[in-house]
């Protein structure tokens, strides 16, 4: 990319987390991504690019092992004129959500993250004027615990994203709870992932969104700003999926059009796009658990209807849903039982503090950082370095719990289809498309305390309001139980 050639007014606003903030361009397909700060806090440059080279260290030779060559965009870091820079802060500064203002921009450094826009990433080359459609999903956490050390028996049937949403709701993040259940999602079971693919349209929170030509046209710009109009949705999505034919508004169109758009989401989750096969895989199985949740709305209305066997197809190995299952299957102990091997890594460092970088605990994160990881022994022999290697799985897994996945889609023609093009068909339109993986930061050491409180208080509110006034008898419905795998390999 060519800095000095560069217009801030080519740039726009496209988000920003907790740590950094992007903008997109305009024409090109390429993100710019900044890290930010409290007001008066902020890093030297130095730090800036430590920072930003640990994150693309860590994508580059970690999460591209569990997740694959394709489907990982680690980026690279580029230094850009400070007054560039500033200008662009200047220009953003008003389309940023009120919440978000509470850190700044970083404009004294130079250095950002420069990445394909996920949004409009096209794998091959395509005519310019053909239009993109993306869809962005943040799956969560596709299992049940199953360790030992869970003090809880609801946490072995009813899965963290479904306790939380009442949590949430009591807080007043979200008005009304979603049913949408990651179980569902990851189980491959086509009908399952429907229903879960329609209630995240019905309620998107901040799990979907979806852009054309790189524009949110649906989702949650911030936690209250919500766009869930599906006629809307529909009129934007009709010339992707029945260009030329008489489908033109109302009740039945909408519900078609949305239909096929949940039909072509799953089929490019279910599919592997990624050339990379692995050398030597090593299957581990480490437990007994289910593959459902009994508070999924899905499963309640199988019990409504008078069945109560549910069916779970799998996922295919080589697909991204099933890649991300396995990274978050990391979390072995759940975090109950991994909070006190991180207080045994805490005391361990208040009596060594200078061991600190020698543990990688702040990186650096390369080969031998990952090699580390791929030791699935659960016998505690009482060493630093079983706890900590236990805390550092933890971090990979709650990483693959919080990111998100793109899948972009554009229109094709028959004769421009081929082997080495992916291509998902509806009844009226084919698509080439590429499926991504985005958010793949290392959740901070620091974070384990807030979320073993966490834990606790998503427990305590869901057993004290929730389930005590759900009728007891849909606990017993569901009995069977299912081979829980954990799949690590080099890709």
């Amino acid at each position: 990319m060519e800095v000095e050639k560069m217009d801030e007014n080519e740039w726009k606003y496209h988000g920003e987390g907790n740590q950094s903030l992007v903008v997109s361009h305009c024409q090109r397909c390429v993100v710019l991504r900044f890290l930010k700060s409290p007001p008066n806090q902020n890093k030297t440059p130095e730090e800036i690019l430590h920072h930003l080279q640990n994150i693309v260290d860590f994508g580059k030779h970690v999460m591209k092992q569990f997740f694959g060559e394709n489907y990982v965009h680690h980026g690279e870091i580029i230094q850009l004129p400070l007054d560039f820079v500033r200008q662009l802060c200047l220009k953003i500064q008003p389309e940023r959500p009120e919440c978000r203002c509470d850190k700044d921009m970083d404009t004294l450094s130079g250095y950002a993250m420069c990445l394909p826009n996920l949004t409009r990433l096209q794998t091959f080359r395509f005519a310019e004027h053909r239009p993109i459609l993306c869809i962005e999903i943040k799956p969560k956490c596709g299992f049940i615990p199953f360790s030992s050390h869970v003090s809880q028996e609801i946490k072995h049937k009813v899965c963290r994203y479904c306790m939380h949403q009442h949590l949430k709701v009591a807080n007043g993040k979200w008005k009304r709870p979603s049913k949408y259940c990651p179980l569902d999602l990851f189980s491959g079971n086509k009908q399952r992932m429907h229903f879960a693919l329609k209630s995240l349209l019905q309620e998107a929170q901040n799990n979907l969104k979806i852009f054309k030509n790189g524009e949110l046209i649906y989702g949650c710009k911030d936690d209250q700003d919500c766009v869930c109009d599906w006629n809307e949705l529909a009129r934007h999505l009709k010339p992707f999926f029945f260009p030329s034919n008489g489908l033109v508004s109302g009740p039945h169109c909408t519900r078609t059009v949305v239909k096929e758009l949940i039909q072509v989401i799953t089929m490019a989750l279910l599919s592997s796009t990624d050339t990379c096969r692995a050398g030597h895989m090593k299957t581990v199985p480490i437990s007994q658990g289910r593959s459902y949740c009994e508070a999924s709305a899905f499963n309640k209305e199988l019990v409504r209807n008078g069945k109560h066997k549910l069916e779970s197809s799998g996922l295919p190995r080589g697909c991204l849903l099933y890649k991300t299952l396995q990274a978050q299957m990391l979390d072995m102990l759940d975090i109950e039982g991994l909070y006190p091997l991180y207080s045994r890594v805490e005391q361990y460092l208040e009596e060594f503090p200078e061991e600190r970088s020698t543990l990688q605990i702040d990186g650096p994160y390369n080969e031998a950082f990952y090699e580390k990881l791929l030791d699935l022994s659960l016998e505690d022999d009482g060493t630093v370095a079983f706890a900590l290697t236990k805390v550092q799985q933890y971090r990979i897994a709650m990483t693959a719990k919080d990111c998100s996945i793109m899948i972009a889609l554009s229109p094709c023609l028959q004769d421009e289809c081929s082997e080495e093009r992916p291509v998902v068909l509806t009844s009226k339109s084919r698509f080439t498309f590429s499926v991504s993986v985005l958010d793949l930061d290392l959740k901070p050491y620091e974070s384990i305390p807030h979320q073993y409180k966490l834990d606790g208080e998503i427990v305590n509110y869901y057993l004290k309001n929730v389930q005590a006034k759900e009728d007891p008898v849909m606990s017993n419905l569901f009995k069977e139980n299912e081979d829980c795998t954990l799949v690590l390999h080099k890709v």
